[in-house]
């Protein structure tokens, strides 16, 4: 639907500013792929208001609309007590009309008391409309729109019907990612027909300034995301086996003077030319272990660097790319780089998910001990042979959202970090500029070894 939606807004000429609330990362890769715009996410928790605010305002400035796409239901936050974490509490935050979209497949007026439910549960919330998803006929939308009739006060938008022709697939850890599930020029058009046709974006855009208006509109100002003279050269993995990334990561990293520059694991023979630096971030390694081990005079290069003290920094998917192999549901054994001595496994069911806060015990690539960020986790891999000693330590001090402690994880050998967590440098800003000082400290070695 957040995709129809952009792409109906898109045909009509308007700029489209995406978000995303939470911290997923393949929702916001499809929003991009729609709008051509960066999408970013919002997150009540990894991130202080403040930030949030400034990231809004930063990236909606110049849009003619902000869309943001809710995380889980309206009041879903991390506790049952608060509206902590929900895509309503980011509503109220950032003074955007909410859009409640009801699958109503096989429900008839019982759909009226839902809304009447979600629209009395906070009276601070504002609502736009409601849009009945996966309608049986347009006779069963006006059965919805009667039972609606005199008991809510938002107004119907429509209802859609079920299409698979835009449906995307699904596996393990969510939607196929945009960069394996490219949507053709045709499926766009569907996504931009199916709300136009069923509807009506006429009434909602003029209606939307009386919910929204002028004062609601939040103001930029400068946040210390500007791209500072690049001072060290950052090599990002960058395709289909590594493409978990906040943009706002990337984006810290060049304010303090990191050039990034991509490249792929899985086809480039060797790394970027002239790097001080490099980022794994998560993805699916283990969907593409064959042709990243294929790749083994690329994955000896990184060892070398590791052991040169190069500063590297891998999460999730990119720390089991660092580690010695990848072993799949089935035994088999993939060798991948080797900076840490551990294998990782897949399994068949989820091993890990949810917030994290980390507490480094020890200098660090990304700070010194003491630093506090956070993060999420969501993996169905594990480590297996983890030795008891070796050059490396334990370096994250763990605990969840609700402050409980958790396994000491995150290792650090050398100039080398990996760990399960994705961490939000929105969280601690000066992480990124941690990391962009280590990269310098050893551009000005390597430059005095020659």
């Amino acid at each position: 639907m957040t995709l129809g939606f952009m792409a109906a807004l898109r045909r009509r000429g308007l700029g489209v500013a995406p978000f995303k609330v939470g911290p997923d990362f393949i929702d916001p890769g499809h929003h991009t792929r729609i709008t051509g715009a960066v999408s970013r996410n919002l997150d009540g928790w990894m991130l202080p208001r403040s930030y949030n605010m400034a990231a809004f305002a930063r990236a909606s400035a110049g849009a003619d609309i902000a869309v943001i796409e809710g995380v889980m239901g309206l009041f879903d936050g991390y506790d049952g007590r608060s509206e902590a974490g929900s895509t309503a509490q980011m509503a109220k935050w950032t003074g955007v009309p909410v859009v409640l979209v009801v699958d109503a497949k096989s429900m008839a007026r019982s759909a009226a008391a839902l809304v009447h439910g979600f629209e009395s549960f906070d009276p601070d919330l504002d609502f736009a409309g409601v849009i009945f998803n996966n309608i049986g006929s347009q006779r069963h939308l006006a059965y919805l729109r009667d039972a609606l009739d005199g008991r809510v006060k938002m107004p119907c938008l429509g209802g859609v019907p079920r299409d698979e022709a835009v449906a995307i697939p699904e596996r393990h850890l969510g939607l196929v990612t945009r960069e394996e599930h490219e949507a053709s020029p045709e499926t766009v058009r569907r996504l931009a027909d199916l709300v136009e046709q069923h509807i009506d974006i006429d009434a909602f855009l003029a209606h939307l300034p009386e919910i929204a208006g002028p004062a609601k509109r939040p103001t930029a100002s400068a946040s210390g995301t500007t791209p500072a003279p690049p001072a060290v050269r950052i090599g990002v993995a960058a395709d289909k086996a590594f493409c978990f990334y906040y943009q706002d990561n990337l984006d810290l990293l060049a304010a303090q003077g990191g050039e990034i520059v991509p490249f792929s694991p899985i086809s480039d023979p060797v790394l970027p030319e002239d790097i001080d630096g490099l980022y794994f971030g998560g993805g699916y390694p283990e969907l593409f272990a064959d042709r990243l081990a294929e790749n083994a005079d690329l994955r000896r290069q990184i060892q070398e660097q590791s052991l040169a003290g190069m500063p590297i920094y891998g999460e999730c998917g990119g720390f089991m790319y660092l580690g010695r192999e990848i072993r799949d549901t089935g035994g088999n054994r993939r060798p991948m780089v080797g900076c840490f001595p551990f294998a990782t496994r897949m399994y068949p069911r989820l091993r890990s998910l949810g917030y994290r806060e980390v507490s480094l015990a020890a200098d660090t690539v990304i700070g010194p001990a003491g630093t506090i960020l956070r993060g999420h986790e969501f993996h169905y891999s594990g480590l297996e042979e983890v030795p008891e000693a070796g050059e490396w330590q334990a370096v994250y001090a763990i605990s969840d959202r609700t402050g409980q402690p958790k396994t000491r994880e995150g290792y650090q050998s050398r100039r080398t970090l990996g760990s399960y967590v994705h961490l939000h440098f929105g969280s601690c800003p000066d992480a990124a500029g941690h990391f962009v000082e280590a990269c310098r400290t050893y551009r000005h070695e390597r430059k005095r070894s020659r």
